[in-house]
């Protein structure tokens, strides 16, 4: 209570001496009403609601992604974690019922992009490093802040008001350099007498350089640099996602459509056989065939009948798994489309020929998420330089300049009333073993990101390989089956030309039957496989594109020729070179 009174009592002081200055000078007090005013415009101007702030953070963040994906030239740059109210999703959820529409690639792909929960945290991930950098570029980036205030106190039956308000900016620069500035109002007035608001202004300036520890742009801006890098990384990894689960989705949709195509085929076999199993019947009453081939018939008309059973229920319980994999209700219909399992059959069967060294090459200089790994490498380099700039001893100078007005008189600011000061600050390194541990670290990271970066590209290879050893069995096993369906469908012809002339037995009709479904089979599984073993390759080396218009592939740049059966008739045009992390 003593200290509070010894200080009403100085303000009071300050007040009586103060107030017939102020009510000598109407241009003082004109002036410092402006000021206060301007500062209480000021201050509520830069008020924001919540929902703003959300919108500020959205813009800056959609402008820094698209931004990057345009100069990594990744297609279409747009980006949003907000689901489109116009997907399909929401369409079914608002009660539009699609009926029993087909559902095509593209559909699908953008029905399980936005319901996939991995999906929806990559793009959140990416959110997250493009919000990162902006809080890194708000650091060195000219900041503003302010205050107002006001308070009322006295002593017994002596009162008193004050109100006030201030106004800074700092700068934090890339040689380390941090300027702070400063102006502040402040209004004093006595309520027990009739006395006018008496005005107080000041001005301050810091200048602070650090000479040693911590000088330099390599130094000071390196939060900034990985966070640039990062966004970079994030935007790579994202884009490569997109293209490993696309590949995921379209495996899936794929592998559905070869399963309805087996239920297909199995009805037909069904309804073969029942004919056949039906005309046994009516030449044995007649006495044309004997009853051990019209039984042979009927009990080949039944396992078929069973195992259409048993491929109808499996046929559905996938249907189910598929719908769940689409984040779709299991009781909504489910229709793929047809039209592209026939798309798929009538690709180019021409062989790819790649040049194993060249792909390699070509993937190495593509790969988004080998990229990620080689400048990981580089982000190490720098963290060492960094971690041993902190080894050594830090010398601050630091300027101080503050100048406060003349009673009443708030534009009064002179040199001659002001204080300054010029000081150093020596720290020696006398002890550093948390900075020596943080650089021994920082090394043995280094050699961690070059092990990485080496094991990458070891994998790329293998993978590459691998992708070439089988688009060539896959392509060939297709051909050997579509040949092979050819063959059965000729032997049910003759088969059945020579039972109606008498020189073949039921049996060999049914074996023909039998060999044709198989072959059928064989064929749509040969096809799917070989269809994804070259998106496999596509995406081995970088080269399968997802858009608007499904999975594509670019041309293959090694040899100069396109990229035969692209699953889809449209493509984007060609990425150029993504290699650069855009720093």
């Amino acid at each position: 209570m003593l200290g509070l009174g010894l200080a009403c009592s100085d303000r009071m002081s300050r007040i009586d001496t103060g107030t017939t200055v102020a009510q000598n000078s109407g241009l003082s007090r004109s002036l410092a009403q402006s000021v206060a005013i301007a500062l209480v415009l000021a201050g509520f101007a830069a008020c924001k609601s919540a929902g703003e702030h959300r919108q500020d953070a959205d813009r800056a963040v959609y402008e820094l992604v698209e931004a990057r994906r345009a100069e990594l030239h990744l297609g279409d740059p747009r980006f949003s974690i907000e689901p489109d109210p116009g997907s399909l999703r929401q369409q079914l959820l608002r009660g539009e019922a699609r009926g029993t529409e087909p559902l095509s690639l593209v559909e699908t792909l953008a029905i399980a992009a936005e319901n996939s929960r991995a999906y929806q945290s990559q793009k959140e991930g990416l959110y997250l490093a493009a919000l990162d950098l902006t809080l890194e570029r708000w650091n060195f980036a000219l900041q503003e802040n302010g205050s107002l205030s006001a308070a009322m106190f006295g002593v017994g039956d002596e009162a008193a008001a004050d109100a006030g308000g201030s106004f800074g900016l700092s700068k934090l620069f890339g040689t380390g350099a941090q300027i702070v500035g400063d102006i502040g109002l402040g209004l004093t007035r006595s309520l027990s007498r009739s006395d006018g608001w008496n005005p107080i202004a000041d001005i301050g300036l810091t200048i602070t350089q650090p000479l040693l520890r911590g000088f330099g742009e390599d130094i000071v801006k390196e939060p900034l640099t990985q966070a640039e890098r990062d966004l970079v990384y994030a935007v790579r990894s994202f884009e490569r996602f997109r293209r490993s689960f696309a590949f995921d989705v379209a495996e899936r949709y794929y592998e559905q459509l070869q399963r309805l195509d087996a239920v297909k085929n199995q009805e037909a076999n069904f309804k073969n056989l029942k004919e056949l199993s039906d005309r046994n019947i009516e030449l044995t009453k007649a006495g044309r065939l004997s009853v051990i081939e019209a039984g042979q018939a009927r009990q080949n008309e039944l396992r078929s009948g069973n195992q259409l059973l048993e491929t109808r229920e499996q046929l559905e319980f996938n249907n189910d798994q598929f719908k769940l994999f689409l984040g779709l209700p299991t009781q909504s219909p489910l229709v793929l489309d047809p039209s592209e399992l026939v798309a798929l059959a009538n690709q180019d069967l021409g062989a790819i020929e790649l040049d194993e060294d060249a792909a390699t090459a070509f993937a190495l200089a593509h790969r988004l998420d080998h990229l990620n790994t080689v400048d990981a490498q580089e982000d190490a380099e720098r963290r060492v330089v960094v971690a041993a700039d902190q080894l050594r001893a830090e010398l601050t100078p630091t300027l101080r300049y503050n100048s406060v007005n003349s009673d009443g008189e708030p534009a009064d600011l002179r040199f001659d009333n002001s204080i300054w000061s010029v000081e150093a600050e020596l720290k020696l390194p006398f002890d550093r073993l948390p900075e020596r541990n943080a650089y021994r670290r920082s090394l043995i990271d280094l050699d961690v990101a070059v092990r990485a970066a080496d094991r990458s590209a070891d994998e790329i290879r293998a993978e590459l390989r691998d992708s070439l050893r089988r688009i060539v069995t896959r392509r060939e096993a297709w051909e050997i089956q579509l040949a092979a369906v050819a063959l059965a469908e000729r032997r049910i012809e003759s088969t059945q030309l020579s039972l109606e002339a008498g020189r073949a037995s039921t049996r060999d009709l049914l074996e023909a039957q039998e060999s044709l479904l198989s072959a059928q089979n064989a064929a749509t599984s040969a096809l799917i496989d070989y269809t994804l073993a070259k998106l496999g390759l596509y995406l081995d080396m970088e080269l399968l594109r997802v858009d608007e218009h499904g999975v594509s592939a670019d041309e293959l740049p090694v040899t100069g020729a396109p990229a035969p059966g692209a699953p889809t008739p449209e493509a984007p045009g060609p990425d150029s070179d993504a290699s650069q992390p855009g720093r």
